[in-house]
């Protein structure tokens, strides 16, 4: 089936005892046994739910992956990947990605006795520089948070094979709608569903996604060990919100070019980071690797001051952490989703005091550019 077909049918069959075309919210925590030692599939909620297991197998479908598994957060589904290796295991992650990631590996997983080196991954030999005999994971961002550098994540793949590791995409940026990881090599995908999946800003979730009966088996077991489960609600949100992702996502691609192609000719603006651009360092990569190069944007108006004049300044764009709503969101990296980044590594990156993220929405783009315009007059 078609991408857009998949995102309203796939894993989605009527409801048999009614013939309702919505899945319901199965609003259970356990369910009634006919007798001793048999069920009808569902023993307990945390373990399965049939609302989740439809938005498990939509988001799997959507990934060409076999096994999917929701989470409460973007940062559990993480986590819950990590907890397939093990104290020495290593790590070679990109040294640009979001800042509770980070906050997640520096500051909890390396207490567990997981090592991590974090290299610039728009360029394999890094990564193929960074692999060790005990690297167990490669841990991938395309294109990275804020900075929108692209990663060969077939190039990667291979590296990351040849040395016995795994290769894990966060394709949160992106929405399968613009990435396939999983065709490109990727062993497994975590996403936010908070952001593009889920697409309205009413819902915390995430996935993981994967191609491999031992890895779903094993992420199928901590799932149900640790409880970090989406909630029967809240999966139904998402599967509601990705059944107009394909057109979303093309409304969202359109303004987020209009807007780059604004904001690159502002003379307000010092520099723009959007890999749609001609000048972007890695624009024919994603030209090849995406359907597509988004709506996440970053540009730097050169200091602070100019930073905090400008976001004060917006109406109708959101001062708000999170991105991938219908509505636009606009955000101040450093001092926002990587204020847990150290401030030389921030600096190093390109993170800098001026730096503004947005991700823009589905409104009229007219209208998303005079909101820009009457900020830019307070620069």
């Amino acid at each position: 089936m078609g991408f857009s077909t998949d995102c309203i049918h796939a894993g989605q069959e009527p409801e048999p005892h009614t013939g309702a075309v919505t899945i319901p919210i199965y609003q259970t925590s356990t369910y009634v046994q006919p007798e001793l030692g048999r069920h009808k599939g569902y023993e307990y909620a945390r373990t399965k739910n049939p609302t989740r297991s439809a938005l498990e197998a939509n988001l799997a479908a959507l990934e060409r992956g076999k096994y999917g598994h929701c989470f409460a957060s973007g940062m559990s589904a993480t986590d819950t990947v990590f907890r397939l290796l093990k104290k020495g295991d290593h790590v070679v992650a990109g040294e640009n990605m979001y800042g509770g990631s980070y906050r997640l590996f520096s500051r909890v997983l390396e207490r567990f006795g997981l090592e991590f080196t974090y290299v610039d991954t728009s360029n394999v030999d890094n990564v193929k520089g960074a692999m060790r005999d005990n690297t167990r994971l490669v841990f991938l961002e395309t294109p990275t948070n804020p900075m929108m550098t692209v990663t060969d994540l077939a190039a990667c793949a291979d590296v990351a094979h040849q040395g016995g590791a795994l290769v894990v995409v966060d394709n949160t940026f992106c929405s399968p709608w613009l990435q396939k990881p999983i065709d490109l090599g990727a062993d497994i995908v975590v996403h936010s569903t908070t952001k593009f999946l889920n697409g309205h800003s009413d819902s915390v979730g995430g996935v993981v996604i994967s191609n491999s009966d031992e890895i779903g088996e094993q992420v199928g077991f901590l799932q149900n060990a640790i409880g970090a489960i989406l909630s029967p609600f809240d999966s139904w949100l998402v599967l509601r919100g990705v059944k107009t992702l394909a057109v979303r996502m093309k409304r969202h691609e359109e303004n987020g070019v209009a807007m780059a192609n604004y904001l690159a000719n502002h003379v307000k603006v010092q520099k723009i980071y959007y890999p749609g651009l001609p000048d972007h360092p890695q624009h024919e990569l994603a030209k090849r690797q995406m359907n597509g190069f988004g709506s996440m944007i970053s540009f730097d108006l050169g200091s602070h001051e100019n930073a905090k004049k400008f976001l004060d300044r917006v109406r109708l764009c959101s001062l708000a952490e999170s991105l991938g709503g219908v509505e636009t969101l606009i955000s101040h990296p450093e001092t926002m989703t990587h204020a847990s980044v150290p401030i030389e590594t921030r600096t190093r990156l390109g993170i800098t005091p001026g730096l503004v993220r947005i991700s823009v929405g589905i409104e009229d783009i007219e209208d998303l550019i005079a909101d820009l315009e009457n900020a830019f007059e307070g620069v």
